[in-house]
């Protein structure tokens, strides 16, 4: 089977080898695993360190059945921007040119977003009679109109009706919708005006344990040394990995940091990665000596500060795009048996509770917040239960070599029914 992803955004294998996949990567890496052949269409842009992989459209090769696309457009540098709107439009532009100069692929799968790359994608599937699937990530445009103020969000969508035109068609041209979650691919289907298939399937976010080498290991323990985390300190850690924006409530988790220190509470956070708030973020906890902005960091890295933390943080608005929604990061910290301290309502409030693997807090809710924390530190019990029962559901449900090959065998599906 010859398979065509089509995603940008997520980190390439090409970028590093301590980078950290995620959802196309891996499925990518379990497709060539099978034999299949994979053509991976993404931007020479990287979206997280907001820079140039290349100057112009550049094929490279990973190996034999696998090779990767990236497609050049303008820079931007913040996520809400012009720019990116122009980025977009260009690396659909050139997908749309070069796409037919590729040997046809037997099926396609197209992340939304972005818009435009599903536009041109369902496009290329309806001239070529290729089956394209389309893996829901983001509910886009609506997630524009939520972030608006109520009063403003009738002119959030008029203004962005060519957006919401563009999601009718893509969803309505996709020979079948998935998401990582039942209501992302309920939402997809609304769209195309149809009833759901039993083509349209969710398959949640997998996450592929691999354990870094004993050098990699020291070298990611000597790096955390240099930023003051030790390993010996048994310290009380409360992690975060990822981007810096209006998406995250990470006020809540300064402010919280702010309350604990004047306690004299040995409770520390390590906030990881970068985005367009990164400095407003470092300035407010210019005084918080228990606050460590490490910038972003790579695979191992990662793995290590999480075996050395007591919790994960995952404060995300509780918006429509999120309570029905679990996201990479949850996930991540279940495979290493983090317990789960959310501020985000629906489907990940639901599984911690239910599993008793994290607490949820209010959105906004800093004393709450600090009050857990304190709670966790006290009750060191507690949290060996909440750990083992994080290890255990993540066991379950979310290890990436379950869910990626149900995938593709999901997808080798698609190709024998579109065939028939």
């Amino acid at each position: 089977m010859r398979v065509w992803l089509i995603t940008v955004g997520e980190p390439l294998p090409t970028d590093g080898e301590n980078e950290r996949l995620l959802r196309i990567g891996m499925l990518a890496n379990f497709l060539v695993a099978k034999r299949h052949e994979v053509v991976w269409w993404t931007s020479t842009f990287d979206h997280a360190r907001k820079k140039h992989r290349f100057n112009t459209d550049t094929l490279t090769t990973v190996n034999d059945h696998y090779k990767i696309n990236l497609l050049h457009s303008i820079a931007y540098y913040k996520n809400v921007s012009f720019r990116r709107i122009i980025n977009h439009y260009g690396v659909a532009h050139k997908f749309s040119r070069l796409s037919g100069l590729e040997q046809e692929p037997d099926v396609i799968l197209c992340s939304l977003p972005t818009l435009e790359l599903c536009s041109a994608a369902t496009a290329y599937g309806k001239q070529r009679e290729v089956p394209v699937v389309l893996d829901v990530r983001d509910l886009w445009p609506d997630l524009f109109v939520e972030l608006a103020p109520v009063w403003a969000q009738w002119f959030v969508k008029l203004l962005l009706f060519p957006m919401f035109r563009t999601v009718r068609a893509v969803c309505s041209g996709a020979t079948a919708i998935v998401g990582n979650n039942p209501a992302f691919v309920d939402w997809g289907v609304n769209y195309a005006k149809r009833v759901r298939t039993n083509l349209d399937r969710d398959f949640p976010m997998g996450y592929s344990l691999v354990v870094p080498d004993q050098e990699a290991i020291l070298e990611a323990e000597r790096f955390w040394l240099k930023h003051g985390v030790n390993k010996n300190n048994k310290e009380f850690i409360a992690c975060y990995f990822g981007v810096f924006s209006r998406q995250r409530e990470l006020e809540t988790v300064v402010e919280a940091a702010q309350k604990l220190q004047k306690q004299n509470r040995p409770i520390r956070f390590v906030l990881c990665g970068n985005g367009d708030n990164l400095d407003y973020y470092k300035n407010m906890a210019k005084d918080c000596e228990n606050v460590i902005f490490p910038g972003w960091v790579g695979r191992d890295d990662i793995w290590t500060l999480m075996r050395m933390s007591s919790v994960g943080l995952a404060p995300y608005p509780s918006n429509k795009n999120y309570i029905t929604n679990l996201t990479n990061k949850p996930i991540e910290y279940l495979s290493a048996g983090l317990p789960i301290v959310s501020s985000l309502k629906g489907v990940l409030k639901d599984l911690l509770s239910a599993c008793n693997c994290g607490v949820t807090y209010e959105n906004g809710n800093s004393d709450e917040l600090a009050s857990i924390l304190i709670s966790l530190y006290d009750n060191p019990d507690r949290l060996k239960v909440m750990s083992k029962n994080a290890s255990a559901l993540y066991e379950e449900k979310f290890v990436a070599e379950k869910v990626y090959s149900e995938m593709i065998s999901y997808l080798e599906e698609v190709c024998a029914n579109y065939r028939k």
